[in-house]
C-alpha cells in the first residue's frame, strides 16, 4: 500500500516541473542582438507561434491539476494497480513539454498536432481509469466536473486531429475550447 500524501506530493511536483518546462522553448535565439526597439518588438511577435502552444498547454495542465485536487477520496492508501496507473498518468503529463515544443516548432505540420492531441487523449483515458480505481471516491459536483473536463479534452483533441487535415496551423485553436470546461460543467450543474 502507498500513502496518498506521498502520491499527492509527487503529483504536485511533476505538474509543477512540467508547467515550468513549457516556457523554456519560448525564447529568442542566443545570437539575436536587436539594433532597436522595433526589431525587438518584431522578434517578440515572431514568438507567437510558440507562445500559443505554451498558453494552451499551461491551461490544459492547470485544468488537469485543479481537477485532480478536487476529486476527493476517503482512502488514505492506494494499491499497486492504482499507483501503476498514476505513474503512467504522470509520465504522460511529463511528456506535455516535449509535445508542446514539437507543436510550437512545427504547428504547420499535421503530425505535430497528432502527437500533441494524442498525448492529451491518452492523459484523459488514463485519468478515467484512475477515477474507476480511486478507493472510496466521494461523489458530487467535483467528480462530474472532472468527467466533463476529460470528455471536453478528448473531444477537442479529436477535433484538432481532424482539423489538422484541413489546416494544421489552425487545428490548435480547437484546444482553446478547454478553457470553457469550468463554464460548461457549471452550466451542466444548473440544468440538472
Amino acid at each position: 500500500m502507498y500513502p496518498k500524501a506521498r502520491l499527492d506530493a509527487l503529483s504536485d511536483a511533476v505538474f509543477g516541473v512540467a508547467m515550468t518546462l513549457l516556457v523554456l522553448d519560448v525564447r529568442l535565439p542566443e545570437d539575436f542582438h536587436p539594433q532597436d526597439a522595433n526589431e525587438l518588438l518584431q522578434a517578440f511577435l515572431g514568438l507567437m507561434p510558440k507562445f500559443l502552444p505554451y498558453v494552451l498547454s499551461f491551461g490544459v495542465l492547470g485544468l488537469r491539476w485543479l481537477s485532480n485536487i478536487r476529486v476527493r477520496s476517503h482512502g488514505e492508501v492506494f494499491g499497486r494497480e492504482y499507483v501503476n496507473w498514476w505513474l503512467l498518468y504522470l509520465l504522460l503529463i511529463s511528456c506535455v513539454p516535449f509535445t508542446t515544443i514539437i507543436v510550437g516548432r512545427f504547428a504547420n505540420l499535421a503530425p505535430a498536432i497528432w502527437l500533441y492531441a494524442g498525448n492529451t487523449i491518452l492523459m484523459s483515458a488514463v485519468a478515467f481509469r484512475l477515477m474507476d480505481l480511486t478507493p472510496d471516491i466521494e461523489p458530487g459536483d467535483h467528480l462530474r466536473d472532472r468527467r466533463v473536463g476529460l470528455i471536453l479534452l478528448i473531444v477537442t483533441s479529436v477535433l484538432a486531429i481532424g482539423w489538422s487535415f484541413v489546416s494544421a496551423r489552425q487545428a490548435l485553436l480547437a484546444l482553446v475550447l478547454n478553457f470553457a470546461a469550468p463554464a460548461i460543467a457549471g452550466w451542466g450543474r444548473k440544468s440538472s
